[in-house]
Order: C-alpha cells, then structure tokens, then sequence
C-alpha cells in the first residue's frame, strides 16, 4: 500500500504541476495578447488627420461667425437705441416750445415772451449738459486749427489780438471732450 500512496502522490504531483504550468501558459499568452493589442494600436491615416483638422477648422470658423454677427447685432442695436434717452429728454423741450406757440398768438408783452424763450432755453442748454454736450469758448483764444474753422481773416484790432479768435460766428461744440462741430471763427492778422 505504501507504493501506491507514493505512486498516487507522484501522479498528484505531476498533474499538479502540469495544471500549474498549463496555466501559467495561458496568462502568458494573455498577457502578451494585452501588449500586442496595445502595440496595435492604429494610427490614422493621412486623409483622416486632414479630415479630423478640417472638422475642427470648420467648427472654430462657425463659432467666430456667429460671435461678429451676434457683436454686429448687438451693436446695432445699441447704436439705433443709443440716442433714446437723448430724444425721451428733449420731447419736453418740444413740449415747451409747442406750448410757447400756442401762447405767443395772444401775447402782447414781449418782456414775458423773452422770459419764456429764456427758460425753455436754460432747460434745453442743461438736458444737453447732462449728457456731456460743452460749449467751446473760443473768443480770445489762439487760432488751433485742430479745433476751429477759419471763415475769416480781419486785421486785429489790437496786437494782442493777432493770431488769436476775435469773433465766433458759430460756436463749437464738445461732447465728453470730444469735439463734435468745429468753431467757426474769425482771425485777427
């Protein structure tokens, strides 16, 4: 019996073993299997790179057309609103002035009239104020051909009026110190 008992664990041992092998075999090849799939890893052709870029390309270029013409919109937009709140202001002055016709057909006091002009005057000078309107001063000043426009040149009617602004005939304007009508002046030489 014992040479059985030995026989029957060597036929273990070898049928043991032989398991422990096979299956060592198999993570083996799976294991080079896993590297082979992740060597194979396939590269794309050049037509599918070009086709991958031009997509991309594609799509950029449409987001940035859509960006300028939503910006394009907005801003005009803003600019046909722009000047509401500038208009909403004045239809008072229109108000005013709408009124002092109707009132001036039956007035005779011309002292109550210029009052009337007066007044709708100073409200449309301070509307115009509060949105940045400034009035040039010029009479008296240097001749700047970056701000006045010369209609007229006339000899100084003293020296130290040469070179410099004896009249405005119309004045000019800025808005937020940015000029927007140039002074028409006249020059003294």
């Amino acid at each position: 019996m014992s040479e059985e008992k030995e026989l029957n664990e060597e036929v273990k041992n070898e049928t043991t073993s032989d398991t422990q092998d096979t299956a060592t075999e198999e993570q083996v090849q799976e294991t080079v299997a896993e590297e082979t799939v992740e060597e194979i890893v396939i590269e794309p052709t050049p037509e599918e790179k070009y086709a991958e870029l031009n997509d991309k390309f594609l799509r950029l270029y449409s987001e940035f057309d859509n960006y300028r013409k939503r910006t394009n919109k907005e801003k005009l937009e803003l600019i046909s609103t722009a000047s509401s709140g500038v208009i909403k202001d004045l239809v008072a002055v229109l108000d005013d002035f709408e009124r002092a016709i109707t009132n001036n057909e039956t007035v005779e006091d011309t002292s109550a009239l210029k009052e009337g002009f007066n007044l709708i005057h100073n409200k449309l000078k301070g509307i115009l104020e509060t949105k940045g309107l400034k009035p040039m001063i010029s009479k008296g000043e240097v001749f700047d051909s970056e701000l006045h426009e010369a209609i007229a040149n006339i000899p100084a009617p003293s020296d130290d009026l040469k070179g410099k602004i004896v009249d405005d005939v119309e004045k000019g304007y800025y808005i937020h110190d940015k000029v927007i009508r140039y002074a028409k002046v006249v020059v003294g030489q």
